[in-house]
C-alpha cells in the first residue's frame, strides 16, 4: 500500500492505493467518529463490491442505500435517496457516510454529507480509474442541472480516500479510458516527465497491468493533491486540472449526461484545448500530434460530436463555473507540462478549433 496526503492544515487526509483494501478495518476506524455509518453505492458496484466494505464495519450501525447507475441521476432527485435513508434511519451528526462507486457516486454522497446536517464527514471509496485520480480527492461535490455540469455543490472535504485497485479488474474498457482522460490531463498541465511516461507505458495501462496503474494512480493523486493545498476552492490556480473540461462539460450537458461518459468528453476536450493552444502560437504540431496519438491508444474520441454547432459549444461553455464577470475562461497550454488559464481567446480562432475538432460551423 502507498500513502500520501492532501495537505490542508487540521482538515488534511490521507490517500490509501494499494489492492486489497475495502475489507481492511483499519483503513475506515480512523476515520469514523460515531457509530452509525451510511455507504451509499449502485446499483453496478453494489453486487461486487458492497459486502466487502460492510465486512470491515462490524462494529457499527451500518445502513445502504443504493442509487440507480450513471450520469443522468447525478441530479437534486436521485440526491434526496440519500438523505430519505439519514432521516429515516436516525442518523444525527456524528454520522459518516461512505462513497463506494466512481464519481457519481463520489460526488452525490459528498454533497449530501456537506448538507445533512450542515455538514457530517464522509469517507471516498471509489472504483473507477477516473473516480481513483480525479473525482474523489479535492472536495468537490454536487449535482448536474440540466443547463449546466455540476453547478450546484460544495466544497467538502473527505476524512480519507481508499482506492482499491483491485476494484479496476472489473472495470469495462470504456470506463478505464475514460479515467486515463484525467491521468493524461495531469502530464499535460503539471507534469512533463509524468506524461513522456504514459506515452511509453500507456499499452500497459490500458492492458490493467496492477503495477503500472498504481504508479499512474499514485502520480495523479500526488499532483492533484498539491494543486488543491494551493488553492482548495478554485480562486486561482486549481482551475488547471479543468484542462479540456469546459469544452467536455459543454458536450455532455449537449448530448444528455450519460451518452458521452465524462472522460470520453475529457478527452475530447483536451485535444480542442491542444489544437486552440497551437493556434495561439504555444504548442506545435509535433507535440499536439503526440497527444492525439496518446488519446488514440488509450481509446479516447480526439473529436467531438458530429451534431454540435460552434454555436452549441459556446452557449453551453457561456454557464460553465469558469466563466467570470461574463467572460468565458479557458485552460490551455503554453508547453507540455505547462497550463495556463486565459480569458483572451479570438472567437475566429476559437471557432476553427471547433471545426477542426468535428464542430459543425
Amino acid at each position: 500500500m502507498q500513502t500520501l496526503s492532501v495537505d490542508l492544515g487540521d482538515r488534511s487526509y490521507p490517500i490509501y492505493i494499494g489492492h486489497g483494501l475495502l475489507r481492511n478495518p483499519d483503513l475506515y476506524t480512523p476515520h469514523i467518529k460515531g457509530r452509525q455509518v451510511l455507504i451509499v453505492t449502485n446499483e453496478t458496484v453494489a453486487p461486487i463490491y458492497l459486502d466487502d466494505v460492510k465486512s470491515a464495519l462490524t462494529d457499527y450501525q451500518v445502513d445502504t442505500v443504493i442509487l440507480p447507475d450513471g450520469e443522468k441521476y447525478k441530479d437534486l432527485d436521485t440526491l434526496n435517496l440519500i438523505f430519505d435513508e439519514l432521516l429515516e434511519r436516525r442518523h444525527n451528526r456524528t454520522t459518516t457516510l461512505i462513497a463506494l462507486g466512481g464519481g457519481v457516486v463520489g460526488d452525490m454522497t459528498g454533497f449530501a454529507a456537506a448538507s445533512y446536517q450542515r455538514g457530517v464527514n464522509f469517507i471516498q471509496v471509489p472504483t473507477t480509474l477516473l473516480s481513483q485520480v480525479d473525482s474523489s480527492v479535492g472536495g468537490k461535490t454536487g449535482v448536474n442541472h440540466p443547463l449546466g455540469k455540476n453547478m450546484i455543490g460544495a466544497f467538502h472535504q473527505p476524512q480519507c480516500v481508499i482506492a482499491d485497485t483491485d476494484t479496476l479488474e472489473t472495470l469495462p474498457l470504456a470506463e478505464m479510458a475514460a479515467g486515463m482522460a484525467e491521468v493524461i490531463k495531469y502530464g499535460l498541465i503539471t507534469d512533463a516527465e509524468f506524461y513522456e511516461w504514459l506515452q511509453d507505458n500507456v499499452a500497459s495501462l490500458m492492458a490493467g497491468d496492477a503495477e503500472s496503474l498504481a504508479d499512474a494512480i499514485y502520480r495523479s493523486c500526488d499532483n492533484k493533491a498539491k494543486v488543491v493545498a494551493q488553492d482548495e476552492r478554485e480562486g486561482g490556480i486549481r482551475a488547471i486540472l479543468n484542462l479540456g473540461h469546459t469544452f467536455g462539460h459543454a458536450i455532455e450537458a449537449h448530448q444528455g449526461y450519460g451518452n458521452w461518459l465524462h472522460g470520453e468528453a475529457v478527452g475530447a476536450g483536451m485535444m480542442m484545448a491542444a489544437d486552440l493552444s497551437r493556434r495561439l502560437g504555444y504548442l506545435n504540431k509535433d507535440e499536439e500530434h503526440a497527444l492525439l496519438r496518446l488519446l488514440q491508444a488509450a481509446h479516447l474520441p480526439v473529436k467531438g460530436p458530429a451534431d454540435m454547432t460552434c454555436e452549441d459549444y459556446v452557449s453551453r461553455m457561456a454557464v460553465d463555473k469558469k466563466v467570470l464577470d461574463g467572460a468565458l475562461r479557458l485552460v490551455l497550454l503554453k508547453g507540455i507540462g505547462e497550463a495556463y488559464i486565459t480569458s483572451e481567446v479570438p472567437r475566429d480562432l476559437l471557432d476553427e478549433t471547433l471545426i477542426a475538432c468535428g464542430a459543425k460551423p
